[in-house]
């Protein structure tokens, strides 16, 4: 269980950094550019930083909010002893 603002700080750190590579990576599979201007490669490029953090961070936002769920789960089951 993770305990304290720190360990959870670097939890997030390293889940949104590896999830943004993971949403770069699956983007690659996409053909974006039969939907892009010809002569536009440094537009193109912000697009896929941008989208690769957008779908990242909601991913790991998601898988972050699942594993506080999953530590807090055990609380229930204290209240009702209580």
């Amino acid at each position: 269980m993770i305990s304290g603002i720190g360990p959870f700080a670097l939890t997030s750190i390293i889940a949104h950094l590896a999830f943004i590579g993971l949403a770069w990576w699956a983007l690659q599979a996409l053909q974006f550019e039969k939907l892009l201007r010809a002569n536009h490669v440094l537009q193109a490029r912000v697009l896929y930083i941008l989208a690769s953090i957008a779908l990242g961070s909601t991913v790991s936002n998601f898988f972050l909010d699942y594993l506080q769920w999953s530590q807090q789960l055990p609380m229930i089951f204290q209240l009702v002893k209580n």
